[in-house]
C-alpha cells in the first residue's frame, strides 16, 4: 500500500465521523420542514404510518449519501493539495 493511502486512512475515518454528525443535523432540520414538528420516526415507532417511516428513511439516506460524498471529496481534494497525490 502506498504511503499517501496509509496516511489518509485516519483522515478518512475522521471525515466519516464528521460527515455523520453533519448529516444528522441536516436531516433533523429537513424533517422539521417536512413534518412541521417533532422528531423523525424510527422503524419501530408504532404510532407512525408506513408512509411516514419510509419517507423519513428515504430522506435520511439521501442526505447521508450526499453529505458523505461531499465531505469525502473535499478531504481528497485537500489531501491532493497538501501531498500532491490523490488518496484514492
Amino acid at each position: 500500500m502506498k504511503a499517501p493511502k496509509v496516511a489518509y486512512k485516519p483522515v478518512g475515518l475522521a471525515l466519516g465521523a464528521v460527515s455523520g454528525m453533519i448529516a444528522g443535523a441536516v436531516f433533523k432540520q429537513v424533517w422539521k420542514i417536512v413534518e412541521g414538528e417533532g422528531d423523525a420516526p424510527s422503524a419501530t415507532d408504532e404510532d407512525r404510518s408506513w408512509k411516514q417511516i419510509l419517507i423519513a428513511a428515504a430522506i435520511q439516506g439521501a442526505i447521508f449519501a450526499v453529505v458523505k460524498a461531499a465531505v469525502e471529496r473535499s478531504g481528497a481534494v485537500a489531501t491532493r493539495r497538501v501531498t500532491g497525490t490523490w488518496p484514492g
